[in-house]
């Protein structure tokens, strides 16, 4: 089954060879000899370095890949000084070597008439000549593919960070909103379990409330962003679910304007402030409690605020009132980065938070 599985993997791997790097290699030699070509044609008004150049190719192909391939890689890379500066000293001689070769034998009996060809001895010999003419001609291309794979690596290196932040970014979230499903829960339990313990008649209407909000936190939030009038309609069913509980007792009001209910948000940003005004303020007094929200949402600008009444002595603003409010935070960054305020004032007896969101 191993080599069945690698049997089908090669044709893929050949596939991609052949779709993507080939094509773009070929692209290059084109260009490059295309470009230089012309360029020399334009000034001279001959064919002599086009010739040339096609005659130095073989050289500077083996020049281009035999450096950026196994001795960047495989020498410089791994720390190889010695070994790198030898294969890189005898690489230019010998490729020099050729490409004189192959002008002075092929390219220049095609445009030259009375010319005395070099022999191999002083082709040879003639080391400084060879250093000073024939590497920079057969090493321009190499130095051209190494900028240009070491821009492509770079930028391959930054996309592949981006994804792993995004990803890890993304596996954050999930994770705060799955802390918030069970913390919700909790909350809830505890007021349906105080309403059977008085055998309130309200405890089977809290019950069917509660599967509601459940099967939109389970079900519906798993999506990047949601429609903010959906963020609406989970704050309204929390308010019903806690108005149950308390209610004539409790002055409360939710107020809410958009100028687009299709807004796109992030789901669950708003419940926990909801849900902090009634544990961390009404809860500690039930009678004459109050609870005022407050929702705008105008040309993609949301602003939410929360008033609630507290018991004297009870301190609120400290970044961290409950896994609700800290849960919030971590997913503004995420969500928002520099696109949100979160301010609060901490009254005597009262608590009030703002919200305010550029959604674009």
């Amino acid at each position: 089954m191993v080599t069945l599985a690698l049997m089908k993997s090669q044709p893929r791997l050949i596939d991609r060879i052949l779709q993507y790097r080939v094509p773009s290699h070929i692209l290059f030699w084109v260009f490059l000899l295309g470009t230089f070509s012309l360029s020399a044609f334009l000034s001279t008004g001959t064919l002599n370095h086009f010739y040339n150049n096609i005659a130095m190719l073989p050289a500077q192909l083996a020049a281009a890949y035999f450096l950026n391939y196994y001795q960047v890689p495989k020498l410089l890379f791994k720390k190889r000084y010695g070994a790198f500066a030898l294969s890189l000293f005898l690489s230019i001689y010998l490729l020099a070597v050729i490409a004189r070769c192959t002008v002075v034998y092929i390219a220049e009996p095609l445009f030259r008439e009375d010319f005395t060809q070099e022999s191999l001895w002083e082709i040879l010999w003639d080391v400084p000549y060879l250093f000073a003419v024939y590497f920079p001609a057969v090493y321009m291309y190499a130095l051209i593919m190494l900028i240009i794979k070491t821009i492509k690596k770079r930028f391959e290196e930054k996309h592949e960070i981006e994804v792993l932040y995004k990803e890890k970014a993304k596996n954050e979230l999930k994770f705060l909103k799955a802390q918030i499903q069970p913390h919700f829960l909790f909350n809830t339990l505890n007021n349906l379990y105080a309403l059977t313990l008085s055998k309130s008649d309200l405890a089977p209407q809290v019950v069917l409330k509660l599967s509601e909000l459940l099967d939109f936190i389970l079900y519906q939030s798993d999506e990047p962003t949601i429609p903010v009038e959906k963020e609406i309609e989970l704050i309204q069913g929390f308010l019903d679910l806690e108005s149950l509980r308390y209610g004539d007792d409790l002055d409360l009001i939710f107020e809410h304007s958009v100028d687009e209910p299709s807004t796109p948000i992030a789901p669950l940003l708003l419940l926990p402030l909801v849900e902090n005004a009634f544990k961390h303020g009404s809860s500690g007094s039930p009678e004459n409690a109050k609870i005022h929200i407050h929702l705008l949402v105008q040309s993609q600008k949301l602003s939410f605020s929360v008033f609630n009444s507290k018991p004297e002595g009870i301190e609120m603003n400290n970044g961290n009132s409950g896994i609700g409010i800290a849960n919030l935070r971590r997913q503004l960054e995420l969500n928002y980065p520099n696109q949100y305020e979160l301010e609060a004032k901490d009254a005597q007896d009262s608590y009030w938070v703002k919200l305010s969101i550029d959604l674009q």
